[in-house]
Formats: structure tokens, sequence, C-alpha cells
């Protein structure tokens, strides 16, 4: 290998996947300030320009685990550097069309070339980091508040000062600086042994998965939409069919030499309670999150305007805590860490649940809770990035994918979830705040799932 691990800079491979990654962590938000410029000059309807949201999670989701599986297979940079070019060039294709339907599929396109970034940008950290490889894997959960939080922002600049196109454009630029940093900067990928030449790819796993995954996101997606999804066509079929195919991937899983996916890292001793925490703490932390400007405004009464930034709170203390948590880490391990944000999170969805006392102003109030979910968000990231991670190294990218894949689905669900009973009440502020208050209650009963997380201090 060219570069040797004493002579890599760290600090330019990890600036150079922290830009990839705030390029697409920004993207999962921008485009929602521009769905009604979209509509009207693509002449759609809302619910195809909607859909330039889901389609993105679609790609992005589904691509989650083969991107993990081929950067351990096929290499980190190779992977890293696949994607980004996926990622840019149909960026730029987002930005040229004039038609709907090929912006859904250019979309997907592009959630898919996103999805490899973090499973590829996890195996170069932890080949190349040595002993600060735990320190720069708990940085990561400092990158995607922020780009969360001003994509939305971005949005709107480029909508009112420039044009809607201007938020995919912008990628093309960013994406060619990145693929100079990465060729430069980040070690070429050593040469596959004869043991990794010889293993077969588990194409029906893979399938399986994919099916599962796309019939389960589409039925989430139709239960979301009200009025009576739960009968619906649609909604049955795929329902039964993700159950059927994550069911006959599950009995695979064990029956087979080399499965697309080792078993012990989807529920494993010390990789199953991870998963689980990851789905639950922060999969449904990001729905809850994604719904509040929306709570604000029909519980309250708060002005579209206002309670966009009552996010913005959120997304500081998330990235904040997530800083400060990656520095004790060493010092105070896993579970403490995880039962102290687990706690500052369900204290916060409370607050969210329940109204203003002692005269405090609705925003008011709203801020500190979204603060306080922020905070506890930030503080779990390092320890729920870690904790499966130091018990497998040589697997990285395929936990970094499983690890967001628990992360969408447990906010896939949640929204779909909350949103079904929203459409179908007539009182949708004191529907939410009750669903809140459930969140709330079930991330205290679930707190006894921390002590089956390993413990671990110090480098690994």
């Amino acid at each position: 290998m060219a570069n040797s691990k004493s002579q890599v800079r760290r600090g330019p491979i990890f600036t150079t996947i922290a830009l990839a990654l705030l390029m697409m962590s920004v993207d999962s938000t921008i485009v929602s300030t521009a769905l009604p410029v979209l509509q009207r000059e693509l002449r759609s309807s809302i619910n195809w320009v909607a859909w330039t949201l889901t389609a993105y999670s679609f790609g992005f989701v589904l691509l989650l685990p083969l991107s993990g599986k081929l950067s351990d297979r096929y290499g980190r940079r190779r992977v890293f550097l696949g994607s980004l070019i996926t990622f840019t060039l149909a960026s730029l294709c987002c930005g040229l069309v004039s038609n709907i339907y090929a912006l859904i599929m250019l979309r997907a396109l592009q959630g898919a070339g996103g999805a490899g970034f973090t499973p590829s940008a996890t195996g170069i950290v932890v080949d190349y980091f040595g002993s600060a490889r735990d320190r720069a894997v708990s940085l990561f959960g400092s990158i995607f508040p922020v780009g969360a939080m001003i994509g939305p922002v971005f949005g709107g600049l480029f909508v009112t000062y420039w044009s809607w196109r201007g938020i995919f454009l912008v990628n093309v630029p960013i994406g060619a600086l990145v693929m100079v940093l990465c060729l430069r900067y980040v070690p070429a990928d050593q040469p596959r042994t004869p043991r990794v030449e010889r293993q077969r790819t588990d194409v029906p796993g893979m399938a399986l998965l994919g099916i599962g995954m796309l019939s389960g996101m589409l039925a989430a997606s139709r239960l979301g939409e009200g009025h009576a999804p739960a009968r619906s066509a649609l909604f049955i079929v795929a329902a039964a069919l993700c159950i059927v195919t994550l069911s006959l991937f599950f009995r695979r899983l064990p029956r087979i030499a080399q499965p697309f996916i080792a078993p012990r890292l989807i529920y494993g001793p010390g990789f199953g309670p991870v998963n689980l925490i990851n789905a639950l703490y922060g999969g449904v932390t990001f729905g809850v999150v994604a719904l509040i400007p929306f709570y604000a405004t029909s519980r309250y009464g708060i002005s579209t305007l206002e309670s966009g930034t009552l996010l913005t709170a959120q997304g500081i203390a998330a990235a904040t805590l997530s800083i400060a948590s990656a520095m004790v880490l060493r010092r105070a391990g896993h579970r403490p860490l995880l039962y102290l944000g687990s706690a500052i999170m369900a204290l916060g969805i409370l607050l969210l649940a329940v109204r203003p006392i002692g005269g405090i102003s609705a925003y008011l109030w709203l801020a500190a809770a979204a603060l306080l979910i922020g905070a506890g968000s930030g503080t779990i990231n390092p320890p729920s990035r870690n904790a499966a991670l130091q018990n497998a190294p040589e697997h990285s990218a395929t936990l970094a994918a499983l690890r967001t894949m628990a992360l969408q689905i447990g906010s896939i669900t949640t929204v779909s979830i909350a949103t079904a009973f929203l459409a179908q009440s007539r009182d949708p502020g004191g529907v939410q705040a009750g669903f809140y208050l459930a969140c709330a209650a079930l991330f205290v009963v679930m707190l006894p799932l921390i002590a089956r997380v390993p413990e671990h201090r110090g480098a690994w």
C-alpha cells in the first residue's frame, strides 16, 4: 500500500469525510423549503412533489446494507468515491430536469449514492485513525444535526434569491472538491485477500432484504396519508410482502455459509441491544423532532416561520453535546452516557406533551423542550456509535450501515404512525400531545435495555 497508516494525514482525511457527510445531511432537508416552488414550476400536484422527499429516503435506506457490505468487501475508498460520483452526478441531473417524474427517480438515485458515505467513511476512520478512531467516529454525530439544521435555511436562500435548481446544483462543486480531496489524502485500498476473493455474493439475501425494506417503507408511507389507509389494498399488499420477505430473510441468515449480513451483527449478544437502542432512542427521536414545527402551529398557533426556528436550539444542542460526549466517553463509558442522554430526551418529550406552566410562553416552552431533546440526542450519539464497533471493528462499514438503517426505520415508523392518527383527528394538537406522552413513557420503560449494551472504556 502506497501510504502506510503512520503516514496518513488524519486532519485532511476527516475534513474530506465531514464534507461528504455534511452534504448528504443537508440534502435530506434542503428540498422541504422548495416544495411549493417545485409544484408550481414543474406543474405537478403536491402529492407527487412530496415524493421528492420520500424517494430520497427510499434510495438511501435500500442501499445502506449493500453499501456497507461492498465497503467491507471491495474497499472503503472505492465505495466512498463511487458513492460520491453517483451523488454528485445525480445532483447535477436533478438541477437540470424539467419533469417531476424524472426528478423523483433522480432523487432516489441521489439517496442511493448518499447511502455509501457513512459506512465507507466509518471504515476509513477505523482503518487509519488508530487509537483516535473512537473519538473520530463519535464526532460524526455533530455533523448530521448541523446539516439538518442549515438545510432549510440554505434552501430558502436559494429559492428566494436564485432558483430551486440551486439546491441541487450547489452539490456539484462541493462534490468535485471532495473527490479531489479523497484522491489526494485518503489512502488507496489494500488488495483483497484470496479468502475474500472466493466469497460469493448472497444475491437472494440481498433481494429479500431489499424487497422487504421497500415494501415496508411503502406501507409506512401509505399509513401516513390518512383516510383509513390500513384498509387500502396498497397498504395490505405492501405490509404482507414486507412481513413475508423479511421473515424469509431472517430464516435464511443462519442457514447459509456466507450470508449477506452476519446474523450476530443484527441480533447477536452485544449487537442486538445496540441496534434496538439506535432505532428507539435515535430513530424515534428523529421522528419526534421532525413533527415539532407542525405541533407548534396546530396546538399553539405559532407561525410557520417561528415554528421552524424551534429546531435551531435542538440542532445546536445536539452538535455541542455530541462533541462533549465524545471527549468524556473514554472516562465515562457507554452506559452512563446512554442512561443520561435517554433520560434527558424522555424529559424533553414529556415537556412537549404538557402545556406551559408558570406563565412561560408557548414558544419558549417548546424551544426548551427541543433543547433538552437535542442535548440528550447529542449525549447518546458517541456511545451508540461506538458500542457495537468495538466488538467487531473489522465489520465497521456494515455496522455503520446497520446503525443508520435502524435510525431511518425508527424515524419513518414514528412519523407514519403519528401522521396516521393526525390525519383522522379533529384535534391534531391534542392527538400529537398524547403521542408525545406515549413516546416519553416508552423511553422510560425501555431504559433497562441499556444494561445489555457492552461496556467499554478507552480506545478500541
